[in-house]
């Protein structure tokens, strides 16, 4: 069994390395489908005599419907919360796995042994195990509902935030230590379960005051957390595969992490403890002078003599579920000869990659959709760049020396010929924060949901090719 074991991890690792390319990450699903059945069966083989089949063929019934009915139903601009909330389930089922295993174990009805008695390894990695998983559990469902629109407030403002957190790490040293060292049973399963409350409540408390720009970053280190948490459980039930894939996932996470916070010029701390988003008031956010306003009929006539247009997706596009229009549009410009690219900025959107998906889902051709670092310099020599709900991510202001944005890297837009903006309204991006872009000289406002203008479009241009 343990070659079958061997053969799994070899194919997560192989499936995640494929997930790096556009061109290849559904094959790179599809091998990391076929790892994870394998090492489902393997695990189900190996402990076929003391399993409950019931139990096991109903968790795959219910979770299996439960899981296909949510996939049906949830839409593209949902999907950086369905992953936020898988992260949570993930990070959960770790807690669980180590809290059942602890009562359980064979310690439990022996009054003179703790739970260091088992070896250092499994006492250490049980309430890690329990920590992470339930912070993971807490963080995402709170980043769950940010990325929703819900408006959560840390009760505690300032620096006496940060003191507030460190009280609650050091409640989970002691209740760790106490979990380990006691002898009596009774206060084991009173220590663990006070663990989990507290490891909660600090999940709920650290993501609380992030927000904005940040989340991104929030869900991909969350998604790091869950697989840390199962690493820690493959200890805890001595599973070396658990082992592998957990840490496989969570060092994964942590390098895409280290990638958005690079992209966006941000330290991990400063996203952690900074809080971005909940502290920025965009007073003058509306407050512009000279704004030029045009239609979709008037934007079909400029891209009529276009030799160059690059699309910029942003949120909005998701929300006006405008990615088939998008790449019909794309179409009818290639079919008069012009190059048309995609900019993928890393932060577009409410989470890693979400633009790919996206423009995935509409079959964009792969060879189309070009990395930030990629096409920036190409903006100078663009006649038409659109801009579809995109607006922190093409801000001028991130190249001031100050500001909430100040240094992150963004789309050179403002460098093109001309850039259209498909926006409903001058209402802010996600970081609360006026756009000197809109203002501009070569700038032109579209005040149009994303799918009602990129149709206008299509139809005028399919009008005008008569």
């Amino acid at each position: 069994m343990d070659y079958l074991y061997l053969l799994a991890t070899v194919l997560f690792v192989f499936g995640i390395k494929k997930l790096t390319n556009i061109k290849t990450c559904q094959q790179g699903n599809r091998l990391s489908e076929f790892a994870m059945l394998l090492a489902i069966v393997t695990t189900l083989a190996v402990g076929a005599n003391y399993i409950s089949w019931y139990v096991v063929i109903s968790g795959l019934l219910v979770g299996g419907a439960a899981g296909a009915v949510i996939a049906k139903k949830t839409a593209t601009t949902q999907m950086p919360e369905m992953v936020a909330a898988l992260n949570g389930f993930g990070g959960v089922a770790s807690a669980l796995v180590a809290m059942a295993a602890l009562l359980e174990h064979p310690l439990m009805h022996d009054p003179n042994k703790s739970l260091f008695d088992t070896g250092f390894v499994n006492a250490v990695s049980t309430p890690i195990t329990i920590l992470i998983g339930m912070i993971t559990l807490t963080g995402s469902f709170i980043a769950y509902f940010k990325l929703s629109g819900k408006k959560l407030v840390h009760p505690v403002k300032g620096s006496q935030r940060h003191a507030f957190h460190a009280a609650l790490g050091v409640a989970v040293i002691g209740l760790s230590y106490w979990e380990i060292t006691t002898a009596s049973h009774a206060q084991m399963t009173i220590a663990t379960v006070l663990l989990a409350i507290i490891s909660g409540s600090l999940g709920v408390f650290l993501v609380m005051p992030i927000g904005g720009a940040d989340m991104p970053v929030v869900v991909s280190l969350l998604n790091s957390y869950s697989g840390i948490a199962g690493a820690a459980a493959g200890f805890v039930i001595n599973n070396p595969l658990l082992v592998v894939v957990g840490a496989l996932v969570g060092t994964s996470g942590l390098i895409l992490t280290q990638i958005m916070c690079k992209a966006m010029n941000r330290s991990l701390s400063n996203v952690l403890l900074g809080g971005m988003g909940e502290e920025v008031v965009a007073k003058d956010a509306k407050d512009y002078k000279s704004i030029k306003s045009t239609t979709p009929e008037e934007v079909a006539m400029l891209l009529d003599g276009a030799a160059s247009v690059i699309i910029v997706p942003g949120y909005g596009l998701a929300v006006a579920q405008a990615q088939h229009v998008v790449r019909e549009l794309g179409d009818l410009l290639q079919k008069r000869g012009c190059n048309v690219r995609y900019a993928i900025h890393p932060v577009a959107g409410r989470m890693p990659g979400h633009m790919n998906v996206l423009l995935a889902e509409s079959d964009v051709p792969y060879d189309q959709l070009w990395e930030m670092d990629n096409i920036n310099s190409d903006f100078k020599s663009t006649d038409v760049v659109i801009v579809v709900g995109a607006n922190d991510v093409v801000n001028p202001a991130a190249r001031e020396a100050t500001g909430p944005i100040a240094g992150m890297p963004i789309l050179d837009v403002d460098q093109a010929r001309t850039c259209v903006v498909i926006k409903r309204s001058l209402a802010p991006g996600y970081a609360g924060i006026k756009n000197p872009l809109f203002e501009l000289d070569n700038c032109l406002m579209v005040f149009l949901d994303a799918k009602e203008a990129l149709e206008g479009m299509v139809k005028e241009m399919k009008e005008l090719s008569k």
